[in-house]
């Protein structure tokens, strides 16, 4: 990597982590109160007032540092650049307007169409997930790599759900995890199991499709703690969104076989 690559990467994920930590207290801040009104965008699909304050407010503290580069959020659309920020405001939506506190605030970067930058903020555990490309990971500026699974029978992933494929897809994957003695969990939030797979915590994340701004911090975040991701961005992913398949090495193969997806 140029040093003025690696310039450019380094200032976006300094002030990504400054606009995830303050986007992540005012978040905080209206779901412990509880007044806020919520809207369904479709099936199973909510945005609260909450999601457009927080997106509001990431937009702005990265456009008054960086007001070239380009913006896509989950809430206000966007549209690609060379050096465009992919945006959830609240990850985990659902849990979010339901008291559940399994959500996080999520800031991805694609830099010449790579995922380059990714932070996730978990406001109720008061943990920043942060990567750049060729820089590693970290928790809380601590450095953080994947598990070291390999077995099934020893391993937690996290299955992601929704509506756009055809049911017997998801039921029978948790079926094949199920007879293979593997433990699955279905948490309402792909950015922050992402993360969650990149500190060891989760050994593995599949959805069969997923949009951009949920995974595209994760993905940096896990390809740096040495895991392997799925090329999200294949199919025009960034725009349409994809399947995301991410886990330790040690487990790919197995994954693979358990989600019939190639990898």
């Amino acid at each position: 990597m140029s040093n003025a690559n690696e310039a450019l990467l380094s200032a976006r994920r300094r002030v990504a982590e400054a606009a995830a930590r303050e986007a992540g207290k005012l978040a905080l801040d209206r779901f412990r109160n509880r007044r806020f009104t919520v809207e369904a965008k479709g099936t199973q699909d909510f945005v609260s007032e909450v999601d457009k304050e927080t997106e509001k407010l990431i937009r702005e503290r990265l456009g008054a540092v960086f007001p070239e580069d380009g913006f896509i959020g989950e809430e206000t659309g966007g549209t690609p650049d060379r050096i465009v920020w992919v945006v959830d405001p609240i990850d985990g939506t659902h849990n979010f307007v339901r008291g559940i506190g399994f959500w996080c605030v999520s800031i991805g970067l694609v830099v010449d169409g790579k995922p380059s930058v990714g932070v996730i903020y978990d406001p109720i555990q008061d943990e920043l997930y942060s990567a750049a490309a060729g820089q590693g990971a970290t928790l809380n500026g601590e450095a953080i790599s994947v598990s070291a699974t390999t077995e099934p029978t020893e391993a937690v992933v996290a299955i992601g759900s929704n509506f756009r494929k055809p049911p017997e897809l998801h039921v029978n994957t948790i079926a094949t995890l199920f007879e293979e003695r593997c433990s699955h969990r279905g948490q309402g939030a792909g950015a922050l199991s992402l993360a969650l797979v990149s500190a060891g915590r989760l050994d593995g994340y599949f959805e069969n499709h997923i949009n951009s701004w949920d995974v595209m911090a994760g993905i940096v975040l896990i390809a740096e703690a040495g895991g392997y991701v799925n090329d999200f961005m294949a199919d025009n992913g960034l725009m349409e969104g994809n399947t995301i398949f991410a886990c330790t090495p040690g487990l790919k193969g197995f994954l693979s076989k358990a989600t019939g997806f190639d990898c």
